[in-house]
């Protein structure tokens, strides 16, 4: 048994100041109003400190020098990696990319993401746990990919009688199938030819598709929606511009409550006023703060990292491509809260929202992202300049580790 004693805990309804939290079993066994220290148990002075839901990143392709495309058991590297940023659970997000590759990726998460899924899991070797993982695809406007390597692109109709080089988008569409547990969220530009269909497809598999890289206007990106897709991919960033006789596929999102909204919140990609009247307009319940973070993120302005293979440049407001492109951020999910809040002028309540309790009930995942009686006790200890001061996956402390 631990118990966090002392600290500012950021709960669901209210902020409970100088209260303690009591880890046991792997999940969270009671909430009480001050400081206790039952027989027996470990007792961490939290005092000073902010106490929230661990952090959900549905959006990450890298930290550290780490990319998820790097091959090998590069997704557990980035599980051990994240919890110094506070992130207890993410999705492992890809950029568009061949067959062999995509099939090495999703592998790799299916070993790590097994055991994970579960109470103990990868508690006990100081990791965050691995999500489904998160594919910007294929199938997205060439004219909105951004960072995403052009000779990847697929029409989302190529079936496997296509003539493409080196392969088709049927045979992506296949590797999706035959590894549908180990895939989440699927980024895609509903305007792409076959791509409603697929918006289809992919919901009826039980994916969450997301809509992105885009070019869409508002009744395409409606049909989408009324199609099932349910997620926004870095909203604003790489889709049409909202004008007021064309709001386009930013508009539809904001529009239409059943979509959440994935929001870089780093000031650079979105302007921090457009930040705050998306969340003003769809509501935290409805927005999800991501860190769209590269193998950049972590590392210092100037260094060199990867984006799928690709080589990117660190600078101090994000990664950029050799010719200049914007290739992700250098963002890390506690600097993220601390905008919120900081910038943003968002509560803690709807901060801890945004990164925890918003993308867990989007992934459906009822027993994590909140801070209650009986959820798993996956936290992060942040002092009052946000930085972090310990992560706990699982109730075992996974960041700073402990020693064996």
């Amino acid at each position: 048994m631990i118990v966090l004693s002392g600290g500012d805990i950021v709960l669901p309804d209210r902020v409970e100041h100088g209260g303690s939290v009591i880890l046991a079993d792997g999940r969270i066994a009671a909430i009480e109003a001050g400081p206790v220290a039952p027989e027996g148990a470990t007792i961490i002075d939290a005092s000073g400190s902010v106490i929230v839901p661990g952090f959900i990143d549905v959006h990450v392709h890298g930290v550290e020098g780490q990319d998820t495309l790097d091959g090998g058991n590069v997704v557990a590297e980035i599980a051990r990696k994240l919890p110094r940023y506070g992130v207890t659970s993410f999705c492992p997000t890809s950029v568009a990319c061949g067959p062999d590759a995509l099939q090495e990726f999703l592998d790799d998460v299916q070993r790590c993401s097994a055991p994970s899924a579960t109470t103990e899991g990868a508690t006990t070797t100081g990791a965050a746990r691995v999500l489904p993982a998160h594919l910007e695809s294929n199938f997205i406007n060439p004219e909105f990919r951004g960072a995403q390597p052009i000779k990847c692109l697929r029409a989302a109709n190529e079936g496997k009688g296509a003539v493409a080089w080196p392969f088709t988008g049927a045979q992506i569409l296949e590797i999706i199938e035959n590894s549908r547990s180990s895939v989440g969220i699927v980024t895609l530009a509903p305007e792409v030819p076959g791509g409603i269909d697929l918006v289809r497809r992919l919901v009826s598999a039980g994916h969450v598709v997301s809509l992105g890289h885009s070019g869409a206007d508002f009744d395409t990106a409606i049909e989408a929606i009324e199609a099932g897709a349910t997620h926004a991919t870095h909203l604003f960033n790489r889709m049409t511009p909202i004008a007021h006789r064309a709001p386009g596929l930013a508009g539809a999102v904001l529009a239409r409550h059943e979509v959440t909204a994935e929001l870089i919140c780093d000031g650079y990609h979105v302007h921090p006023a457009m930040c705050a009247m998306a969340i003003a307009a769809k509501g935290p319940s409805r927005m999800i703060a991501i860190s769209d973070g590269t193998s950049g993120s972590g590392l210092p302005s100037g260094s060199m990292a990867r984006l799928g293979g690709q080589a990117i440049h660190v600078r101090e407001q994000a990664a950029f491509l050799d010719d200049g492109t914007l290739a992700g951020s250098t963002l890390t999910m506690n600097r993220g809260f601390r905008n919120l809040v900081t910038t943003l002028r968002q509560s803690l309540i709807d901060a801890a929202l945004m990164c925890s309790t918003t993308p867990a009930n989007q992934l459906g995942l009822g027993d994590r992202g909140r801070i209650s009686e009986g959820s798993l006790a996956d936290l992060t200890v942040l002092d009052r300049d946000f930085e972090v001061v310990r992560t706990f996956v699982g109730g075992v402390q996974a960041w700073p580790a402990e020693p064996s």
